[in-house]
């Protein structure tokens, strides 16, 4: 599996990114988001749904767990920080076959129910606004979409 990195100098860098990654998804793509506390997952968030054509405003689903919104694919965003200790199913199986595109943050409280294939991603801090981001992809359609975006 290879690893890419991104560097992105603000917020306004990592949403633009997350924007060009959002005009590439596709029906049933799956990513993952990992960082910590006030990294940007969010921030990225805005700007792949913004790459989707999603006009709502996007903000973290914390305490709902998945939001969704509308756009030229439909976008679950989702917070599962709250199972940590918990074997409840929520359906994500049928989010991650669903006809929209899933980003899950703290993916690592779910992964018994996470597709084999998906794109996992690591924002750390650089600095104030730098971050840094790590796209893993884990099978051939999510290494494409890397290629062609890097």
């Amino acid at each position: 599996m290879s690893t890419y990195q991104y560097e992105t100098k603000s917020a306004e860098e990592t949403m633009s990114f997350a924007e060009k990654l959002g005009s590439l998804l596709q029906k049933g793509d799956v990513l993952t988001l990992a960082g910590d506390l006030g990294a940007g997952k969010t921030t990225f968030t805005k700007g792949l749904a913004k790459g989707l054509g999603v006009t709502r405003t996007v903000n973290s689903p914390t305490f709902t767990i998945i939001k969704e919104y509308s756009g030229r694919l439909p976008l679950y965003h989702m917070d599962v920080y709250r199972l940590e200790d918990s074997d409840e199913d929520l359906g994500f199986e049928e989010y991650f076959s669903g006809d929209g595109v899933c980003v899950v943050e703290w993916a690592v409280f779910i992964e018994d129910y996470l597709p084999e294939e998906r794109l996992e991603l690591v924002i750390s801090h650089k600095g104030d606004e730098e971050r840094e981001i790590q796209l893993r992809p884990i099978g051939s359609r999510y290494e494409e979409r890397v290629k062609e975006i890097m």
